[in-house]
């Protein structure tokens, strides 16, 4: 190739380059941005931000904490659905605790370090998602003033964690445990409990798990236990969404924090309840999902028209 060949190819290509970064640099972001200006889109395209007393309070998009500075739930208003991204709701860690189902046992925290001052989690326990599940609706519960028999799940303690059973013995051919030879309920330390959720499982005594033993020889068997089939506790009071940012609740968890708003509001109950239904919004296209509630915009409504008067 001669240098007025070299120099007409590099001409081409640099001027693809200019027009190129022209439409994509600048005309369609411009375009998108202006078309993102129109009504009806503009509120979307800023993030869809909601503000109160000529203030910014949130997005309905994200989900909040609505807690006190030590975490405990503010009873004046409804409370959110669990949330892994980060310390709660954080849109810079959006994310899941990616348990599943096989989630059962958990990873026990050193008691010497436990008593020594240090938290369980830094001490290395590590609830599984079973145990999460048991813990936060037992906190539910408490939080409502329910008995805390209202907040037992299936396959959960009474205190709040995964009811699940190490059986050790001979097994038949297909992995089942045919003669126990000793039970352990491997979510008990004999550290934080004086008893364990089954007194005897098929006539063999049921010990608490001690720090430092495996028992992953044995087979892992949760109970079911007494637990109704449809718990008072939905499962979105439980459970944290996929992203962690989920904005709303099912209908099921908002009417069962009525009454706790409504006694912190002085409100009958009747009055917070109409609120909910004006904040509920149906399934989409009529058919999609399931009747959801946007926690920050019920709340808002309720400062607005029934001002907390805490005390």
């Amino acid at each position: 190739m001669n240098i007025g060949n070299l120099i007409r190819v590099h001409s081409a290509a640099l001027r693809a380059l200019l027009v190129l970064t022209v439409i994509t640099g600048l005309a369609y972001p411009v375009l998108v941005w202006a078309i993102a200006q129109l009504p009806g889109l503009k509120d979307k395209a800023d993030g869809s931000i909601v503000t109160a007393g000529g203030k910014v309070v949130g997005s309905s998009l994200i989900g909040q904490l609505f807690t006190d500075a030590k975490g405990n739930a503010l009873p004046q208003y409804f409370q959110s659905r669990p949330s892994n991204a980060g310390t709660g709701y954080d849109p810079m860690a959006s994310g899941a605790g990616n348990l599943g189902p096989e989630s059962i046992v958990d990873t026990p925290g050193d008691p010497a370090q436990i008593k020594a001052g240090k938290s369980a989690a830094d001490a290395g326990f590590k609830a599984s998602l079973l145990t999460q599940v048991c813990t936060r609706s037992y906190g539910v519960a408490d939080t409502e003033g329910m008995d805390h028999t209202a907040g037992v799940r299936p396959f959960c303690t009474a205190d709040g964690v995964g009811a699940v059973l190490s059986v050790i013995g001979p097994r038949d051919t297909t992995g089942n445990v045919t003669h126990p030879t000793r039970v352990v309920s491997v979510n008990q330390p004999c550290e934080t409990t004086k008893a364990t959720f089954a007194a005897t499982y098929e006539g063999i005594r049921v010990e608490c798990a001690k720090y430092g033993e495996d028992y992953s020889a044995g087979q892992i068997v949760a109970i079911r236990g007494a637990a109704p089939a449809d718990p008072q506790v939905p499962a979105d009071a439980v459970t944290a969404s996929g992203s962690g940012l989920d904005p709303d609740i099912s209908a099921d968890y908002a009417d069962l924090q009525v009454d706790r708003v409504a006694k912190a509001r002085h409100l009958s109950a009747d009055e917070v309840r109409a609120l909910v239904r004006d904040n509920t919004t149906g399934r989409t296209l009529g058919f999609m999902g399931e009747p959801r509630v946007n926690v920050l915009q019920l709340n808002l409504a309720l400062d607005q028209k029934h001002p907390a008067r805490i005390g």
